[in-house]
């Protein structure tokens, strides 16, 4: 019988230390499907030489999220200063790039000048020759990368890799409207830019706000980074306070986050996610 006993002891003393084990896994599985948000002001950028080779020749560069020195996916703000124009050069990824202010030229070495404006995309293959131009008071435009790290490699390094660059200027986005989410007589809008928006796959898309409008968005994916690239849209850190997004501010999330932003004039934001993206309105 002291044997049984025992043995019934020795259960309950594992089933407990089990049930135990158990509720600790669940928990620190909760908190880490947690969602979280994180908020950059263009303010608290830390500027860095892009091309630290060129001294104080090279454009300045601010990341926002990633890390373009390692191998990760990463969004970096770029700072070129009024007539700045690149020697010809090659980069060892792809990149793409959107304007926030001034005007950008990217294209082959003896290619006309396009100016784009600020809204405007571009694509630049990883091995293709090209020079990178700016003019205007303030030059700021938001590069993004999928791997790392980010290098500039003279001509002499060039390759195909298969890809073919792309210059979208601001005029020639395709806006499509969100069904049921107009305000008074505009409406919410999204350009796409890049990428397959269903499912998880990570794509690229422009979101457009129309002016008084007070909205949340988040995405049913595990990620969402956004961009302002015009307006300064209302942040709603909490019931209380607003945070005054400049362009070039950032802000991102993990998980299904949510995040409520206003504006009396009008919004257009960059956004990097991998799940469909929702807008209800207030």
């Amino acid at each position: 019988m002291s044997i049984l006993r025992n043995l019934h002891q020795m259960n309950s003393f594992y089933i407990m230390v089990l049930s135990i084990v158990f509720a600790n896994v669940c928990l620190s599985l909760s908190v880490a499907a947690e969602p979280s948000h994180e908020i950059i002001s263009i303010a608290d950028v830390e500027w860095q030489p892009l091309n630290p080779a060129r001294g104080d020749k090279s454009p300045k560069a601010g990341t926002l999220w990633g890390d373009r020195n390692g191998s990760v996916a990463t969004g970096f703000l770029v700072k070129f200063t009024d007539g700045f124009s690149s020697p010809p050069h090659i980069h060892n990824v792809a990149y793409r790039g959107v304007v926030i202010s001034g005007q950008i030229h990217n294209d082959d070495p003896n290619a006309e000048k396009m100016w784009m404006p600020a809204g405007s995309f571009w694509t630049q293959p990883a091995g293709e020759i090209h020079i990178t131009a700016a003019k205007g008071d303030n030059n700021v435009a938001y590069i993004e990368i999928d791997s790392g790290p980010y290098l500039v490699r003279p001509t002499e390094k060039k390759f195909d890799n298969g890809e073919r660059p792309v210059n979208v200027d601001k005029s020639n986005l395709v806006w499509l409207e969100q069904p049921g989410r107009s305000v008074k007589t505009n409406s919410l809008m999204l350009s796409y830019l890049w990428g397959k928006p269903h499912g998880k796959n990570v794509y690229g898309a422009l979101i457009k706000l129309p002016p008084g409008i007070t909205t949340s968005m988040s995405s049913h994916g595990s990620f969402l980074n956004a961009v302002v690239i015009q307006g300064q849209p209302n942040y709603h850190v909490s019931k209380e306070k607003l945070k005054t997004l400049q362009p070039g501010s950032f802000f991102s999330s993990k998980q299904n986050a949510v995040h409520t932003i206003s504006s009396k004039e009008e919004v257009v934001m960059y956004v990097r996610t991998n799940g469909k993206l929702d807008f209800p309105h207030k």
